[in-house]
């Protein structure tokens, strides 16, 4: 909540703050008046996108709708992209320019490759938010969660402020850990099948 002066968006009076402005005004304008209003802070998201071997075919689809539909989600927020495999490459940086079809081009030159590491990508996406403050930041994870390299990912995604899991479901996948890493990160899971999916997942993760 924040004091701001009145422009007829609130109606919740700060009235100590009002008296002090007005103190000795013998006539009062309407912008004196001192109200309460709701204030969202911008949040910092990091969108994490395994690019593994699994994910062929409609699964880069769906990895390209999830980009254009969360920079459209998070327009006054920031963002940071990270592409992962066996190994994970940070595509844009949090509180650089979000541009989606840049973002889209990028992701698309990373060759879908290698084994599943889901621990590494959180490490990767837990260094980007740092210094922002926990209720602001959280990652959402885009993968089958079919983890089959690196240590236990559940031991990063217990120490990351929020987690949510846009579970692939279009193949093989393993629901098991996805809803491990979002309990463990108070976050939740949205199945994807395909890339028309994408949005109303997202809707559904944003509400809150």
């Amino acid at each position: 909540m924040a004091s701001r002066s009145w422009t007829g968006g609130s109606d919740e009076l700060d009235l100590e703050r009002t008296l002090e402005v007005i103190g000795g005004e013998p006539f009062p304008e309407g912008d004196d008046l001192i109200v309460r209003e709701r204030v969202r802070q911008a949040r910092a998201v990091v969108l994490v996108v395994d690019l593994s071997g699994s994910m062929k075919g409609e699964r880069v689809r769906t990895a390209a709708a999830a980009v254009g539909a969360l920079a459209g989600e998070l327009a006054r927020d920031r963002l940071a992209v990270v592409a992962f495999w066996s190994d994970a490459a940070v595509l844009v940086r949090l509180g650089e320019p979000a541009e989606p079809l840049a973002i889209l081009d990028l992701l698309l030159r990373v060759p879908a490759q290698g084994l599943t590491n889901v621990g590494f990508a959180l490490e990767v996406a837990a260094r980007q938010l740092a210094g922002v403050q926990p209720r602001d930041a959280r990652v959402l994870l885009l993968s089958d969660c079919v983890h089959n390299a690196g240590p236990d990912p559940r031991l990063t995604a217990a120490r990351l402020p929020r987690l949510d899991v846009l579970l692939d479901t279009s193949g093989e996948q393993d629901v098991e850990l996805a809803r491990d890493l979002a309990r463990l990160s108070h976050g939740r899971v949205r199945p994807v099948r395909d890339h028309r999916d994408v949005a109303v997942a997202l809707r559904g993760l944003f509400v809150d």
